[in-house]
């Protein structure tokens, strides 16, 4: 009981030390500045143009896009959903030489077992 009591009237002593006084910077500059990064070194005029050469699953600044516009227009004149010539869907539809291929006794025994199998 009398060692509890020891420790809990020690002061506690952070085990991390900060170098000097906590300081708030007098001035910080938040002006718009180009990432060092940045391919041109320039910001955007506008977040509109920044838009119209952005990227992002395909162009973002479509002109024949308007968010209200989704489903006002027939399916068919999105165009084909055929798949081109050399293009698949779905790997049933490749040739046989990309199809799965099966599992062995040997493979399905080894899985099962966690492998314990090809050790015995």
């Amino acid at each position: 009981m009398r060692a509890t009591f020891a420790l809990r009237s020690v002061a506690r002593t952070p085990l991390i030390r900060f170098l000097g006084r906590r300081s708030v910077p007098q001035s910080i500059d938040h002006t718009p500045r180009p990432h060092p990064a940045s391919p041109s070194g320039a910001l955007p005029d506008s977040f509109a143009s920044y838009r119209v050469k952005a990227q992002q699953h395909g162009p973002l600044g479509r002109a024949s896009f308007v968010p209200g516009d989704i489903g006002r227009s027939a399916g068919a004149a999105l165009g084909s959903i055929q798949p081109k010539q050399g293009e698949f869907f779905d790997r049933s539809e490749l040739p046989s030489r990309f199809g799965r291929l099966p599992w062995s006794e040997a493979e399905i025994e080894a899985i099962e077992t966690g492998g314990a199998s090809l050790c015995a």
